[in-house]
C-alpha cells in the first residue's frame, strides 16, 4: 500500500463526510423502500415483494462504490480498492447497530466513522491504529447486534 498524497487530516475530513452522505443516504433510501413496500402491500395479507425491495441493495452498493471511488480518487489514494472494499462489505454491521441504537444520526456518525478510520489505514504510519479502531467499531456493532 503506498502513501496518499494527501495530509491526513483532510482524508479523514472527506472521508469521515462522504460515509455521513453515504449512510444518509443509505438509511433514507431504505426507509423509503419500506414505506413504498408498506403502500403497495397494504391489501395484501401474505408475502408481498416489490421490484424495489431487490433493487434497493445493489443500488446503495453502486452508488456507494462510485462515490468512494471518486472520493479517493481527488485524495490520490491509490490503493482505492483495497480500502473500498471492506468499507462497503462491512458497513451494514456498524450501521445496523447504530440505527438499531440511536436513530439516523447514529447511522450517519457511524458511517462518517467507519469510512474515517478505513481511509485512515491507508498510511503505514496510521495503518495499525487505524485498523484497530475500526475492529473495535465493528466487534462493538457485532455485539450489539448479537447479544
Amino acid at each position: 500500500m503506498s502513501t496518499p498524497h494527501a495530509e491526513p487530516r483532510t482524508v479523514m475530513v472527506i472521508a469521515a463526510v462522504t460515509g455521513a452522505v453515504l449512510a444518509c443516504g443509505v438509511v433514507q433510501l431504505f426507509s423509503w423502500v419500506e414505506r413504498h413496500k408498506a403502500h403497495a402491500c397494504e391489501w395484501m395479507d401474505g408475502l408481498c415483494w416489490t421490484w424495489w425491495d431487490g433493487a434497493a441493495i445493489p443500488l446503495a452498493v453502486t452508488t456507494a462504490l462510485i462515490a468512494l471511488m471518486v472520493a479517493y480518487e481527488g485524495l490520490d489514494i491509490e490503493t482505492r480498492l483495497a480500502l473500498v472494499l471492506p468499507t462497503i462489505a462491512l458497513a451494514p454491521f456498524p450501521l445496523t447497530a447504530a440505527q438499531a441504537v440511536g436513530a439516523g444520526w447514529a447511522a450517519n456518525l457511524t458511517g462518517a466513522a467507519w469510512a474515517c478510520l478505513l481511509a485512515l489505514a491507508a498510511w503505514s504510519r496510521y495503518r495499525i491504529p487505524g485498523l484497530s479502531a475500526s475492529a473495535a467499531l465493528l466487534l462493538a456493532s457485532l455485539v450489539v447486534l448479537y447479544r
